[in-house]
């Protein structure tokens, strides 16, 4: 196999061991080039897998091996970006516990390897599709039973605040300014122009 080879561990808490993972991944790369983390799965913010992308990191012809998938991330939906990310930089992705990515293959023979890569990712993007329609749904049911509790989803609406009309008036007769408004009245310039656009809507 050409290029070099990397692994990459990780646990989600300090608390947490990587030994079991380490000695899989010590059968077939050397203990110096296994990457860690104790860091959440939540997405790929983490200082280990971040080197790993880095300018010293992976490169093409490289191989990188885990344990298991839910190791790179939990996310189905950032997950299958990333496998879309080795395969554009010409990466290869080994996990210990899915054995058809280990498959070894002859000299000139390498798109066994692509069509292993394809189907995984095949799979993924459709577990990720599922995902985002998951979560999609869950989103409607929460705003549809908030709705019907009576509750208000989003910024609070603009309001006018008190005196608004008395020093409307004054600012436009050019009695102040609109710098001396805001100050007065306690609002925002994009607030106060909402609101001017608001009152002249209105009347």
């Amino acid at each position: 196999m050409n290029g070099r080879k990397f692994a990459y561990a990780r646990v989600s808490s300090a608390g947490q061991n990587l030994d079991r993972q380490l000695f899989e991944l010590q059968k077939y790369v050397p203990e110096e080039n296994i990457v860690t983390d104790k860091a959440s799965g939540k997405d790929f913010n983490r200082s280990g897998y971040q080197s790993l992308k880095g300018a010293l990191g992976l490169r093409q012809g490289d191989t990188l091996y885990i344990k298991s998938l839910d190791r790179l991330s939990r996310n189905k939906i950032q997950l299958n970006e990333e496998l879309r990310w080795f395969k554009q930089n010409g990466i290869r992705l080994i996990v210990l516990d899915l054995p058809t990515t280990m498959i070894e293959v002859p000299e000139g023979q390498a798109w066994i390897i692509d069509m292993v890569n394809n189907i995984l990712l095949e799979v993924l993007s459709s577990i990720a599709e599922e995902e985002r329609e998951t979560i999609k749904r869950r989103q409607r049911e929460g705003i549809e039973v908030a709705k019907k509790n009576g509750k208000h989803l989003g910024r609070p609406p603009l309001e006018y605040p008190e005196h608004w009309e008395r020093y409307y008036k004054k600012w436009r007769e050019g009695e102040i300014t609109a710098t001396q408004m805001m100050k007065i009245l306690g609002v925002k310039k994009t607030s106060f122009y909402k609101l001017v656009h608001m009152y002249q809507e209105q009347k």
